[in-house]
């Protein structure tokens, strides 16, 4: 899975950064996503859907 994010879209909520830290952060400038870990494994495969579901944007999709 591949985790692929529209910057351009991004509302700066932080939804997904509270959803997985390991996963996402926002830029100090914007707030906008940056996307941490664009191949997670494991358990962090169900946060990025998670994160995908409660960004108020959508601005993440996921590439199998």
């Amino acid at each position: 899975m591949r985790i692929i994010a529209d910057t351009g879209r991004c509302v700066g909520a932080g939804q997904c950064v509270l959803t997985e830290p390991a996963l996402f952060d926002q830029s100090e400038d914007e707030g906008t996503i940056i996307v941490l870990n664009e191949a997670p494994e494991g358990e962090l495969v169900e946060k990025a859907r998670e994160a995908a579901r409660v960004c108020p944007g959508q601005v993440l999709s996921l590439e199998a």
